[in-house]
């Protein structure tokens, strides 16, 4: 939500990042570091030439942008495997100062998805730190305080994020590129779209992008990352640069996609374009009072695509760990609801561990595979070693099914809901060599239960079941419940403790009640993948249900 998203900003924003963490721009090159006839370099200054040349690049000290942005996030999707969920329309007002290597963005974000609500807010992005005004950590837009907006710093995630993005999307890349030829490198030609395009890879200092070229104009039209995703494993992330228009001598696509893996999550279109304006510094400051204690930008395995997509939805919060989404003062932790039976809280999303006779349950994934790596970890400490012989998804979203390879890994059985196993089994061949949190693995033969209506795991004593759920939420949903101790697993159609119950009932809600009636359980309370826990009967009073 909080998410700068600067990734809007294409312009000549290179300048910006030159002083900036993990992607710091080397000194130029020295003559001679690289063949002067070589490819790489006709490539490069076709496309400068393209772009109006060096000089007039080189002119602009400052822009300001608007613009509009649509968001979609394939993995909230309805359906399995289904069509993208659209997530938000935004507009943007973008101020540059290049010699001061400064960007601030004002932001109004209209969320259809997950809940509607609109969020104004601003972001500053310096070399050093960034700067969020109108949002809290714990990403909620409070426009009630109008006269004292909550402001807090970027994480230091969210800030290398913003100036990759910042990088990827200023024609000045080639700017750098040319000034750097040591660093840009021969590469095939890459096929996207049906069209095969010659391209360079450019490695700019812990970022490595691909820049593939118009054969025909000598533009670039896409700017890749090799990134990973906490569902679909290795993919590549491309910015997809169209209609050229003149500005200040210099050239400016103002039609720019974000496609991931060839599907289309951002839709950008630069409404406005000023070159050099006047510029207010006062307005592009990281205050003195949060200056001193804000984080630097991240470096090492940043998982940009958590960062980005989360913020696509309104839901991220500014976090420094990379695995959980927890904030600061968080961590995760057991928190014992049963005998036999944990509930793992502390981060932003929680699972439900149960303890049979010779081996564990889990009920959702969420995040990252290290969630689940601690979960497990946390699990056998209390419980010994017992392998987690079930892993049951209440639903296909990322964010509470993310971390499943981890479990597969333990040569566990994924049980999903009806109509999810062919989604899972692609997910699951796709490649995962750039998983920072475990190693690449085969899971061709992983053994998959899809439940239409109810499945029930025992040890001969602890009878523990998965139902098959009708819903507004997704198509295959499931819950949990652990018969002897009468407590149930529910995610996003209720966060159990989250907030006290509406007046009227809700059709989420409605939905949990009528599951239960049908699967014939008598919970009395109800762990939440969100939220905490929280008693039944209220709810299903609410319902009118005996």
């Amino acid at each position: 939500m909080k998410r700068t998203f600067l990734v809007t900003l294409l312009i000549v924003a290179a300048a910006l990042m030159s002083c900036a963490g993990p992607g710091t721009t080397p000194p130029p090159s020295s003559p001679g570091s690289a063949p002067e006839a070589s490819r790489e370099r006709e490539l490069v200054d076709r496309a400068l030439a393209a772009l109006g040349g060096a000089d007039a690049l080189r002119a602009l000290r400052s822009a300001s942008i608007k613009g509009t942005v649509k968001h979609w996030e394939p993995e909230q999707s309805h359906s399995p495997g289904g069509e993208p969920r659209f997530a938000a329309d935004s507009t943007f007002d973008i101020t540059l100062d290049f010699v001061n290597r400064r960007a601030r963005t004002d932001w109004i974000k209209k969320f259809a998805y997950p809940s509607p609500r609109t969020f104004t807010f601003t972001e500053v992005v310096t070399p050093d730190a960034g700067y969020v005004l109108g949002i809290d950590s714990n990403g909620r837009n409070l426009q009630s305080l109008k006269s004292n907006p909550p402001q807090h710093t970027m994480s230091g995630l969210r800030l290398a994020t913003s100036q990759r993005e910042l990088r990827r999307t200023s024609p000045a890349l080639l700017l750098e590129m040319r000034d750097n030829l040591s660093r840009v490198s021969r590469t095939a030609d890459y096929a996207a779209g049906g069209v095969s395009y010659p391209a360079v890879t450019y490695d700019a200092g812990g970022v490595r992008y691909i820049v593939m070229f118009d054969a025909q104009s000598g533009l670039p039209v896409r700017i890749r990352t090799l990134d990973f995703d906490n569902m679909w494993g290795d993919v590549n992330y491309d910015l997809v640069l169209a209609e050229w228009q003149p500005l200040a001598g210099t050239r400016v696509a103002v039609s720019q996609r974000y496609e991931l893996n060839g599907r289309v999550v951002a839709d950008i279109r630069l409404t406005q374009i000023t070159p050099n304006p006047q510029v207010n510094p006062a307005g592009m400051t990281v205050p003195d009072a949060l200056r001193a204690t804000a984080a630097r930008p991240a470096t090492g395995n940043v998982p940009y695509q958590w960062v980005i997509r989360r913020q696509f939805i309104g839901t991220y919060l500014d976090s420094e760990n990379p695995s959980f989404d927890t904030l600061a003062t968080q961590s995760l932790r057991l928190q014992e609801l049963a005998p036999g039976v944990q509930h793992v809280v502390g981060g932003s999303h929680n699972a439900m561990v149960v303890d049979m006779q010779d081996h564990l349950i889990v009920f959702d994934a969420p995040v990252s595979d290290a969630q689940s790596n601690w979960t497990i970890r946390a699990a056998q400490a209390r419980y010994g070693a017992k392998p987690v012989r079930y892993i049951v998804l209440t639903h296909h979203h990322m964010d509470h099914a993310g971390g499943l390879r981890a479990y597969m890994a333990q040569g566990a059985t994924l049980v999903v809901g009806r109509g999810a196993t062919a989604h899972y089994r692609r997910v699951l061949a796709a490649p995962a060599t750039r998983n920072p949190d475990m190693g690449a693995y085969d899971f061709s033969k992983v053994n998959i239960i899809e439940v239409s209506d109810r499945y029930t795991m025992t040890d001969g004593s602890r009878q523990v079941s998965a139902h098959f759920t009708e819903n507004p939420h997704v198509d295959g949903m499931l819950i949990g419940y652990v018969a002897d101790a009468r407590i149930g697993f529910v995610t996003d159609i209720w966060s159990p403790g989250a907030a006290p119950l509406p007046k009227e009932i809700s059709t989420p809600l409605a939905a949990v009640v009528t599951a239960a009636r049908r699967a014939g359980i008598s919970p009395l309370r109800f762990a939440g993948g969100h939220g905490g826990t929280a008693e039944y009967a209220p709810l299903a009073g609410l319902a009118g249900a005996k």
